[in-house]
């Protein structure tokens, strides 16, 4: 039976930082920014009169103080504190716009300056500050990643680290020599995101590939010196040296990013690389099947 296709899904999902808290956020396929209900609302430590935490739900409820009033007409417009009900999948999450927690964080700071404020509320202001100090560490450092550009390198630290975890052991000791160019363009001819998550979701595929297309097609006479005189104890790459060895590695890394830049998919990339090979040796056996798109199909046996 098909799934049903709910509205509001989730695209992206992660982890929001403010200072002891975590609240699970996420991006919705409209481009929404989300925040869970109830994980905002343990945040600004919303809890009912007898200390218990209250369901997402209850968020309004406080909101709704008729001391409040002028502040939240102030800073929340009609139909703010509505909650959004998304789907990861089939997942049901209750959240609210990711810009009504800086909203409300407004509301009792503004409201702290003007009237005495109950207990509870009092701990929900003070709440609210340390929460704005924090919007305001993490804005600045991502304002400056922005400006530098340095959220690209953070983003390609991760994706080293990724990379070395999926790709065949046998290729790890040469993991430096792959320039980003080549698995970027990976990506691009496979119609994959180029993104941490991206890579998570595809690590087997990304080692087939990598092992077909570097190490299985080494120039003539490579391959067959490597097994002349790697001992049957070793492995191959243990027997390539720094005259023969990693210059030939080198040259097939450059030869494939050619290939890649040469073609609009894999299925296009698979058919020059066997042309290319048509005059050295036979055909290789092709690792995986295409899409009309000359995508790669995932095998049943890929890792999840």
């Amino acid at each position: 039976m098909e799934e049903q296709k709910h509205e509001n899904q989730i695209k992206c999902r992660g982890e929001l930082h403010l200072g002891n808290f975590s609240i699970p956020c996420y991006v919705l396929e409209d481009g929404r920014r989300v925040l869970s209900g109830r994980k905002m609302q343990e945040a600004l430590k919303m809890v009912d009169e007898a200390g218990q935490k209250s369901s997402g739900h209850r968020l309004p409820v406080f909101m709704s103080r008729k001391s409040l009033e002028p502040f939240v007409a102030k800073y929340l417009g009609m139909g703010t504190l509505d909650p959004i009900v998304c789907y990861d999948g089939g997942t049901k999450i209750n959240g609210f716009q990711a810009e009504v927690l800086a909203d409300i964080c407004e509301v009792f700071l503004e409201a702290r300056k003007h009237i005495e404020l109950t207990s509870r509320q009092q701990i929900i202001a003070e709440q609210c500050e340390i929460l704005m100090r924090s919007f305001a560490r993490v804005g600045i450092i991502a304002l400056i990643d922005e400006a530098t550009g340095y959220q690209h390198e953070r983003e390609q630290d991760e994706l080293q680290k990724l990379l070395k975890a999926y790709i065949a052991e046998e290729l790890l000791p040469w993991q430096k020599r792959f320039p980003d160019v080549f698995y970027q363009e990976l990506f691009r001819l496979n119609g994959w995101d180029y993104t941490v998550r991206g890579i998570k979701r595809r690590p087997g595929i990304i080692g087939t590939w990598t092992n077909k297309l570097i190490y299985e097609q080494l120039p003539p006479g490579v391959l067959a010196e490597l097994k002349r005189v790697t001992p049957k104890s070793a492995r191959l790459h243990q027997s390539l040296t720094a005259d023969i060895g990693q210059p030939e590695l080198a040259a097939q890394i450059t030869q494939v990013i050619t290939v890649f830049r040469l073609s609009d998919n894999m299925g296009q990339v698979w058919a020059h690389i066997n042309k290319l090979r048509s005059r050295q040796a036979g055909q290789l056996e092709i690792p995986f099947e295409f899409d009309e798109n000359g995508y790669t199909l995932p095998s049943d046996d890929k890792p999840t």
